[in-house]
């Protein structure tokens, strides 16, 4: 199981949210390419970043920090945040990001990320945010009426590297990840599935490493990581045997 460290984006700095709420920001790095560098020194294997602030304008805002994050590190990055079309797609790959996460697409143009999942196959990773069971767009400023299975299921045969599930209830709230729910999804598909949302604590990373053959491939972790809760090399040494 991989363990994604965080670097959510806003205003060009590292931040973490609190239930994906932009007025509850906290600024744990103001260089998100030192924050990535003190990351895989630790020995992480990826880095999921995303771009807050692309997430709510529909278009890459802090661009120049994933540039910086690309150039400072050689570690494998997933990018997701406001990223909505081909051109966008195609532009991170070039600059060298190795996946791509499209989550309010997912919601309004599945078809066109059915499309791009088989342009790139292994490269596209379907984003899927949830709040009280019910999909999240545009930043987790909108939710939708349509439940996050019948969401990933649409994908099912698309090629996606993944599905990253976040509970957003629980994201930032050191409460614990919703260890059933993601359980429940990665049972029903045949797609991997990167848990999200909550992780506060080594056990937690336990409680879902118990369900890794499920389907549960890897883990988000933010917070947790910034506040010392978490050391990321146990962690990464944890999931990894």
């Amino acid at each position: 199981m991989i363990l994604f460290p965080a670097i959510d984006l806003k205003d060009g700095a590292c931040v973490r949210l609190l239930r994906g709420d932009m007025a509850q920001a906290t600024v744990f790095n103001q260089s998100p390419a030192n924050q990535a560098q003190r990351f895989a020194a630790a020995g992480c294997t990826w880095l999921h970043v995303v771009d807050l602030d692309g997430a709510f304008a529909g278009k890459s805002v802090n661009a120049e920090a994933v540039a910086a994050i690309l150039a400072a590190v050689r570690t494998p990055v997933q990018l997701g945040g406001g990223i909505r079309d081909e051109a966008g797609i195609e532009a991170w790959l070039v600059a060298g990001v190795a996946r791509v996460i499209l989550g309010t697409a997912a919601l309004n143009r599945p078809d066109f990320v059915r499309s791009v999942c088989r342009r790139w196959p292994g490269q596209i990773v379907v984003g899927i945010d949830a709040r009280g069971g019910y999909v999240a767009v545009e930043g987790w400023a909108k939710t939708s009426t349509v439940k996050a299975l019948d969401l990933a299921l649409k994908f099912e045969d698309a090629g996606a590297a993944a599905i990253v599930y976040t509970d957003i209830g629980r994201d930032g709230a050191m409460g614990g990840p919703n260890v059933e729910a993601t359980v429940d999804l990665a049972f029903a598909l045949t797609t991997p599935v990167i848990a999200s949302g909550g992780v506060a604590s080594l056990a937690d990373l336990k409680a879902l490493k118990e369900h890794e053959a499920a389907g549960i491939v890897g883990v988000i972790c933010g917070r947790a990581l910034y506040d010392g809760r978490i050391e990321l090399a146990e962690a990464v040494r944890l999931l990894h045997n």
